[in-house]
């Protein structure tokens, strides 16, 4: 069963975030990860979403979003969002 993960996002260093996409987009690939959305305009239709930025993320399943998001190359990749943007993120099991 797919999964997702969920990331929004409010960069506040841009030139620091962008090391952090350097590295997150290749251990995206790597551990099987399919982007779906990234960034583009988005329209609320309700409620209040006060990121500016949200990326969709697909996996082939729960154990492959872990293992992106606990590996090596993913967890360096983070050091340089860290102070970079606000974020939050969750993995979402696929129907």
């Amino acid at each position: 069963m797919p999964a997702y993960i969920i990331a929004q996002i409010n960069v506040t260093d841009p030139a620091k975030y962008q090391e952090y996409v350097k590295g997150a987009g290749p251990a995206n690939a790597k551990y099987g990860g399919k982007f779906l959305v990234r960034g583009g305009a988005k329209s609320v239709l309700e409620g209040d979403i006060p990121f500016s930025r949200i990326v969709v993320t697909e996996f082939p399943d729960v154990e492959a979003a872990r293992r992106f998001y606990n590996s090596p190359e993913y967890q360096a990749a983070r050091k340089h969002r860290i102070g970079a943007a606000d974020f939050n993120m969750v993995i979402v099991e696929g129907a």
